[in-house]
Formats: C-alpha cells, sequence, structure tokens
C-alpha cells in the first residue's frame, strides 16, 4: 500500500457542534463507523467540553464505547478546553491526540474557552502534560490564526510569536493554523506556512480552513503551495465554530477537496467508493 502524501484529518466533531437539534447517538455511530473505514489519517470525533457549552457533543464518551475500531487505520483526535476536559479524554484508550484551541484573538479566546490568552497559555502548558504523561499527542489550533472579526489587533508576527513559545517550551509538534472565521486570503496563508514550516523542521503544520464553493480552492492552493500536507475537512463542508459568529463558516468540503488532489495525481489514501457512500450517509445524519 503506497503511504498517502497527504494527511486528511475528518471533522464530524466540527460538523456536528453547531447543530441545535441533538443527533441521535445511535445515528452518529452509524455515520463514524463508515467513515473510519474511508481511509482518513485521523478523524476529529468529539469533545470532552461542557454539555452546556456544546450540548451536541454530550455524548463523545459514548460515542467512543460504540464505535467499531476493527480494521481502520484511523486514529482518533478529541477536542478539550481546560484542564479537566484533558483528564477525561486521558482515560479513552482509543484517543491518540488531544486537540486544544488556542487564539490569538482576545476576545475569541474568551468565548471559546473562558479565559484570556495569559490563562490559556497556562491550561496548554498544563493540558500538554497531562498528554505526555498519558502516552497521547497534543494538537494545538491557533485560532484565529489569519485575523478576527473583532478588530483585536493581529498581525503574523503574533501568530508566529506563539508558535514558536509553543514548539520551543511546551514541545508542541503538531499545530494546525485555524481560519476560524474564513477571514483568511491566500496570500496570508502562504505567506505564513513559507515563514512557519522552513524555521520549525520537526513541526507538522496544518491548516484548519472554514470556507465555501467560491474559495475552498485558491485557499488550500496556497497552503499546498507552501508547502502545508496537513488539511482538515468536513463532509460537504459542514459546521463551523459556533462560538466565533452567529453564522456557521462551514469547513473545507472533504469530498471536493479530495477528488482535486486525487485528480491531480496526489495520493490520499482515500477510498473513493466508500467516501462517496458517506457523502450519501451524511444526508441523513445533518439536517438539511
Amino acid at each position: 500500500m503506497e503511504i498517502p502524501v497527504v494527511k486528511l484529518i475528518e471533522c464530524p466533531r466540527d460538523a456536528m457542534q453547531g447543530i441545535e437539534t441533538f443527533i441521535p447517538t445511535e445515528v452518529k455511530v452509524k455515520y463514524l463507523n463508515g467513515l473510519l473505514k474511508v481511509g482518513f489519517d485521523t478523524i476529529d470525533i468529539g469533545s470532552f467540553v461542557s454539555p452546556k457549552a456544546i450540548p451536541q457533543l454530550a455524548d463523545t464518551a459514548e460515542l467512543l464505547d460504540r464505535i467499531d475500531l476493527e480494521g481502520t487505520m484511523s486514529k482518533l483526535l478529541v477536542i478539550v478546553a481546560n484542564e479537566r476536559g484533558a483528564e477525561a479524554a486521558m482515560q479513552q484508550k482509543r484517543v491518540s491526540y488531544l486537540g486544544y484551541p488556542f487564539s490569538i484573538s482576545e476576545t475569541f479566546q474568551q468565548r471559546n474557552t473562558n479565559t484570556s490568552i495569559d490563562g490559556s497559555w497556562a491550561r496548554t502548558a498544563n493540558i500538554a502534560e497531562l498528554a505526555q504523561k498519558a502516552g497521547k499527542e497534543l494538537v494545538v489550533y491557533i485560532s484565529m490564526a489569519f485575523g478576527n472579526p473583532y478588530g483585536d489587533p493581529w498581525n503574523a508576527e503574533v501568530a508566529l510569536h506563539w508558535t514558536d513559545r509553543l514548539v520551543k517550551e511546551l514541545g508542541v509538534r503538531i499545530i494546525a493554523l485555524s481560519d476560524t472565521v474564513g477571514v483568511a486570503k491566500p496570500d496570508d496563508i502562504r505567506s505564513m506556512f513559507e515563514a512557519l514550516i522552513p524555521a520549525m523542521p520537526g513541526v507538522e503544520f496544518g491548516a484548519h480552513l472554514h470556507c465555501g464553493p467560491d474559495n475552498w480552492k485558491v485557499k488550500t492552493q496556497a497552503a499546498w503551495d507552501a508547502g502545508c500536507r496537513r488539511f482538515d475537512g468536513a463532509i460537504k463542508g459542514y459546521g463551523g465554530c459556533p462560538m466565533a459568529e452567529d453564522e456557521l463558516v462551514g469547513n473545507l468540503q472533504t469530498e471536493l477537496f479530495v477528488r482535486d488532489l486525487e485528480e491531480r495525481g496526489i495520493r490520499t489514501g482515500v477510498d473513493l467508493e466508500l467516501l462517496d457512500g458517506s457523502v450519501i450517509e451524511a444526508g441523513s445524519v445533518f439536517p438539511s
């Protein structure tokens, strides 16, 4: 079997989290079992956060117990927002990665995790230590990496400063730059990855791009041209961050991106027939 050139992270967690009507757990299990067969490197499957904040994901522990991992090569990632969530996630033997959203926008950090950037840094350090002790890897998402809608100060140097600290002080080895509300311009995406990837060769940088049918291609191409080989997406482009704005921006549409890569001769490791099946199944999972 050929090793994929690109790492694809499918994010049903991100797709589901902003949906107000609770999706039955058995429906989620069926959908996730299908995704686990497709060939994604990682499935962002759920989160250990307050059910008051994200009620849709209150059944994450049950999902982890019920999904079928036989025959899958996909690893599992869950999002945590504080040490309590990290401690809960560490009890899950099936989970390989803990994801933490570290925002470089003060306003969004308060909205998303109810703390300041300085408070979030302390949390990140604690979670990194907990993850290391549990034999799990921490994935840090740089939220609002390309700007924010709140008027908070932003420039590339801010993102570079915090990324450098994450790597050198906490030993983080996977960092995803997040276009949380879809404001990133292709030139900003390209310049950010061009600055980071050569400077930190031991780090795996990913792109978590919120985008739509009109701009996903230029955004992903900018990241690809700059050397990024790790991409988050969600089937049919569902989702976005409910803590950022009232209207969900949408995720990179997985099936479009995969087809584009395959047509260009780039190995994705994805079974296209099974991917098509999951796209069809998504229609019965998500409200139209």
